[in-house]
C-alpha cells in the first residue's frame, strides 16, 4: 500500500473510486496519516492504526470510524439513515459504520476519517503520538 505524500485521496468519481478495501483509495488515505499503519487484528478485518489504537476499519463497502461521543455519532444516523449504522460492540463508544458510494459524500467521509484519527491521536499518551509537524486537516493529494 502507498502511504505518505504519494497517497491519493478518494473522490466521488464512482464506486470504483471509493473502494474502501485494503488496496483501495480509502486505505491509502487513512494510511497516509502521520504514524498510521495497516493491521489485520482479526482474520479478514483490515484496519488503520496509529500508535496501538485503531482509528479506521477498512471494509470492502464501508469504513468504520470514531465519530466522537455517542450523541455526536447519532447525528450521522439521523442524517444518513440508509448509509450509517452503529458498529457492533464498540458503537456505544461513538463508533459508526459509514457506507461508501451511497448518500454520504466523499468529502464527508474524508472528514470522518480525519475526525476519527484526530480523536484517537488525542487519546494516545503523548509519548505514543506521531511526530510533530502534522497540521490538522492535512490531506494527501
Amino acid at each position: 500500500m502507498t502511504t505518505g505524500p504519494d497517497a491519493v485521496a478518494p473522490d466521488a468519481a464512482g464506486p470504483d473510486a471509493v473502494a474502501a478495501g485494503p488496496s483501495g483509495r480509502w486505505a491509502r488515505y487513512a494510511l497516509a496519516k502521520p504514524g498510521a499503519w495497516a493491521d489485520q487484528p482479526w482474520e479478514g478485518d483490515n484496519v488503520a492504526k496509529v500508535g496501538d489504537k485503531i482509528f479506521c476499519f477498512l471494509g470492502s463497502e464501508s469504513i468504520g470510524v470514531k465519530c466522537g461521543t455517542r450523541a455526536e455519532a447519532d447525528e450521522w444516523l439521523a442524517e444518513y439513515p440508509d448509509d450509517a449504522s452503529v458498529m457492533a460492540y464498540i458503537g456505544r463508544h461513538g463508533w459508526n459504520t459509514l457506507r461508501v458510494g451511497g448518500a454520504i459524500s466523499a468529502e464527508a467521509l474524508l472528514e470522518a476519517v480525519d475526525t476519527s484519527y484526530d480523536l484517537v491521536v488525542a487519546a494516545l499518551p503523548k509519548s505514543k503520538r506521531p511526530a510533530a509537524g502534522f497540521v490538522e486537516g492535512d490531506r494527501p493529494r
